[in-house]
C-alpha cells in the first residue's frame, strides 16, 4: 500500500509539472493531458531492430510523427520484466509524453497498473487482448475464458485501447497460397508458442488443408510445426531446419516470430528451400540471404492502426477508441482495405495462383464461404497429414 502510496504521489507530481509547462490554448492537436501531443513507444523484451513487431511499431509511429510534426521517443525496457517495462513507461510520462504505445501482450500488467495511475496519459496497447489482462488481474482462479468476467474492472479503460489482430486470417491465406502455388511439403517455425503466434500457424495450417482439398491432393501436402521457445534463430534452431529442409524434404517455412527467420533462412538457401515472412513484408530482409527466397508475407496492419489511432489523437476524435477492445481483421472483399492480407507486389505470384486468385480468396472469407477458426487450445483437425512437434527449446 505504501508503495502504491508513492506510485500516486509520483504520477501527481509529474502531471502538476507537465501542466505547469504547457499553455491553456488548444492547439488544435486534441485534449491530451497536456494540449502539445508527444509520443512516446515502449518496446516489448526485443528492439526496434527486431524485424518484427517492435521495428515495424517503431517505424509507423516514427513515420507519423515525422509526417504530424509531432514529437515521438523510443524506450527499451532494461530488462524483460514486468517492472522494467512499468518504469519505462514511468520514464516516458517524465519526460513528458501523454500518448503511449505499448508493443506487445506483455505489457497486460502495465496496462493494469500504468492506466489508472495515469488517467491523463492516452494508451495505444497493441495485441493486449481481454484474455491478457483478466490473466493478470484475477491471477489465480481465472478460468481462461475472458467472457466470464467484465475485463473494464481490471484497469482503467477510459484512457486505453487495445487492440488485437486476427492473425489466423493472414497465415491462413499465407498456407493457402504456399499448397496453390506447388509447394507440398510446408514448414513452420514459431517463435514463442503464444497466442498470436500460434493464431498464426494454426490459421497456416488450416489454410494449406483447403487448397488441398480444392485441388484434390489431401493425401499428398504434409506440415510439419514446431516453435523454437524463443524470438530469435541460433545454431541449434538453424540444425533443426537444416533437418527439415535437407532429410525430411521440407520445401517452405512459415518463419513467425521476430528473428528466428533467420535460422530458417540459413538452413533454406542450403538446398533451395523458400521462407514466408511474418507481420510485414518482410521480402527485402529476408532476400538478403538469397534473392528470391520469400514467397509472401503473412501480414497484419499495425501501420493502419497506428496512423488511425494517434490520428484520432490529435483531431480529438479519441473518443472513438477510448475504452475499445477490437479484435482487427477483414474489413472489406478489397485485400488492400484489411488489417490482415499478403503483399501483392512482392509475393511470387503465377499461374497457379494469381493476384485475382488471391482477391477471389479474400472476397471468399469475407463473405463467410471459408471460416477460419481462431482457437489455438488445441491444434487444428486436417485432412492433410500435420504434425505438431511442439518446442525445440
Amino acid at each position: 500500500m505504501k508503495k502504491r502510496a508513492a506510485a500516486f504521489l509520483l504520477a501527481g507530481i509529474l502531471s502538476m509539472s507537465l501542466l505547469a509547462g504547457c499553455g491553456s490554448g488548444n492547439d488544435g492537436q486534441g485534449d491530451t493531458a497536456n494540449d502539445v501531443m508527444k509520443v512516446a513507444m515502449i518496446t516489448d523484451s526485443g528492439d526496434i531492430t527486431d524485424q518484427s513487431f517492435n521495428q515495424m511499431t517503431y517505424e509507423a509511429c516514427k513515420a507519423w510523427g515525422e509526417e504530424n510534426d509531432i514529437e515521438f521517443n523510443y524506450y527499451k525496457p532494461q530488462s524483460d520484466s514486468d517492472e522494467a517495462r512499468t518504469a519505462s513507461v514511468d520514464q516516458a510520462v517524465a519526460d513528458g509524453a501523454n500518448v503511449i504505445v505499448l508493443s506487445g501482450y506483455v505489457f497486460a500488467p502495465t496496462v493494469i497498473d500504468e492506466s489508472d495511475l495515469y488517467p491523463d496519459i492516452k494508451f495505444l496497447a497493441l495485441d493486449v487482448s481481454a484474455g491478457d489482462i483478466c490473466e493478470k488481474g484475477i491471477g489465480q482462479g481465472y478460468d481462461y475464458n475472458p467472457d466470464h468476467y467484465n475485463v473494464k474492472d481490471y484497469y482503467h479503460s477510459e484512457n486505453v485501447f487495445c487492440c488485437t489482430y486476427q492473425e489466423e486470417l493472414s497465415g491462413y491465406m499465407a498456407g493457402y497460397a504456399a499448397v496453390k502455388l506447388g509447394y507440398r511439403h510446408l514448414g513452420f517455425l514459431g517463435g514463442m508458442a503464444v497466442p498470436a503466434v500460434n493464431r498464426y500457424g494454426y490459421g497456416y495450417v488450416q489454410g494449406a488443408d483447403q487448397a488441398a482439398k480444392e485441388l484434390g491432393i489431401t493425401d499428398e501436402v504434409q506440415v510439419e510445426y514446431v516453435c523454437g521457445g524463443q524470438f530469435y534463430g541460433d545454431a541449434d534452431i538453424t540444425a533443426y531446419m537444416d533437418t527439415w529442409f535437407g532429410s525430411k524434404g521440407v520445401e517452405i517455412v512459415f518463419a513467425c516470430g521476430g528473428g528466428i527467420y533467420t535460422s530458417a533462412a540459413e538452413a533454406a538457401v542450403k538446398t533451395g528451400g523458400k521462407i514466408i515472412g511474418v507481420d510485414l513484408d518482410q521480402s527485402a530482409t529476408i532476400d538478403e540471404y538469397e534473392d528470391g527466397l520469400t514467397v509472401t508475407s503473412a501480414m497484419k496492419g499495425l501501420q493502419v492502426t497506428i496512423d488511425n489511432v494517434l490520428s484520432a489523437i490529435k483531431g480529438g476524435t479519441w473518443d472513438a477508441y477510448a475504452g475499445e477492445m477490437e479484435n482487427l481483421g477483414l474489413e472489406s472483399a478489397n485485400p488492400e482495405e484489411n488489417y490482415v492480407q499478403l503483399p501483392e507486389t512482392t509475393t511470387q505470384w503465377d499461374d497457379n495462383f494469381t493476384v485475382d486468385d488471391y482477391r477471389d480468396l479474400v472476397q471468399r472469407m469475407y463473405d463467410g464461404e471459408l471460416t477460419v477458426s481462431g482457437d489455438t487450445t488445441s491444434f487444428p483437425e486436417t485432412e492433410i497429414q500435420a504434425t505438431d512437434y511442439g518446442s525445440i527449446k
